[in-house]
């Protein structure tokens, strides 16, 4: 039988896929900073209101705030900010394209961050299966970037935007640990409060830090933000799900497996692509999507 957390990430990667489309939309109506900020902005209000519900109409009690729970949660949302803006700075390079790919190694740091903070261990078929599953997204970008090559991957190694890709993955991977760190350390009471709980304190904090960022260095934008409130409603509902669904899974499971599961998210910009797009696919690309859903399978079938 398929574990309950399986389902809950492939939802979540497809909400994720799905807030990150809405958010193009967004694009020369807002800057870089202010197109960020919206998917803690208006997801805010969404995930107070549901940690509301959870207590209320669920009857679940809420749960007592820790230092070591704040703490995760404040270097959760900090580490996930500075993924941002690491990203947006990553574009500034002319050979963005290489750093960009090392980002996406942040499943490999998860596995690391895990083992080291939480103590999080990983069987020999999730090594494998995760180690399938980097390959399949080094073939799509190389598939998908003409700057990006086996042998520039190679010989870009040491160069600065590799660097800068390889911190944009240790950021990333070390909210994802940091979140899962807040939800475990509330105890043994249901997860589902425990998700709500920590996912709620944690967009909080990130709203008032980047908006107080905005209002300081991007002043216009604020008013921006407010004023497209339509398409970056979208965004907030979407980005609001899809963190529902990874803080879920993330207290439920060992977060390398569940980011391991959501890298169906590439799956699923690939379909769009092909279906929705008429792009045409190269045998890379398919190669990629192919042990993209071989390691998930694999990780299924361990579990």
């Amino acid at each position: 039988m398929i574990e309950l957390w399986i389902p809950i990430t492939v939802f979540a990667a497809f909400m994720q896929n799905l807030r990150s489309a809405l958010q193009k939309h967004l694009k020369g109506r807002l800057s870089t900073g202010g197109a960020s900020y919206v998917r803690f902005f208006y997801a805010c209000p969404f995930a107070l209101v549901y940690l509301a519900a959870v207590h209320g109409i669920g009857g679940y009690p809420l749960p007592a705030a820790n230092a070591l729970f704040l703490l995760y949660c404040l270097l959760g949302g900090l580490s996930q900010i500075a993924f941002t803006f690491l990203l947006i700075y990553l574009f500034s390079f002319r050979n963005f394209a290489v750093g960009t790919t090392y980002s996406k190694t942040e499943i490999i740091q998860v596995a690391l961050l895990g083992l080291i903070l939480l103590g999080d261990t990983i069987s020999m078929i999730g090594v494998f299966a995760i180690a399938l599953g980097m390959a399949g997204i080094l073939a799509l970008s190389v598939a998908a970037n003409q700057a990006v090559t086996w042998k520039a991957l190679a010989a870009g190694l040491f160069e600065r935007t590799t660097m800068i890709g390889l911190l944009c993955g240790a950021f990333l991977g070390a909210s994802v640990v940091f979140f899962r760190g807040a939800a475990l350390s509330l105890g043994d009471g249901a997860v589902i409060m425990r998700a709500a709980f920590a996912l709620a304190v944690s967009l909080v904090l990130q709203t008032v830090i980047m908006g107080g960022y905005l209002l300081l260095r991007e002043r216009g934008q604020m008013t921006a933000i407010l004023r497209h409130w339509k398409p970056s409603l979208g965004v907030g509902v979407a980005a609001f799900l899809a963190s529902v669904g990874w803080f879920t899974a993330f207290t439920l499971q060992n977060a390398a497996y569940v980011r391991a599961v959501g890298q169906i998210e590439l799956v699923f910009t690939f379909i769009v692509s092909v279906v929705w797009f008429k792009e045409h696919t190269t045998r890379l690309e398919l190669c990629g999507v192919a042990l993209i859903l071989a390691a998930i399978l694999l990780l299924i079938l361990a579990r």
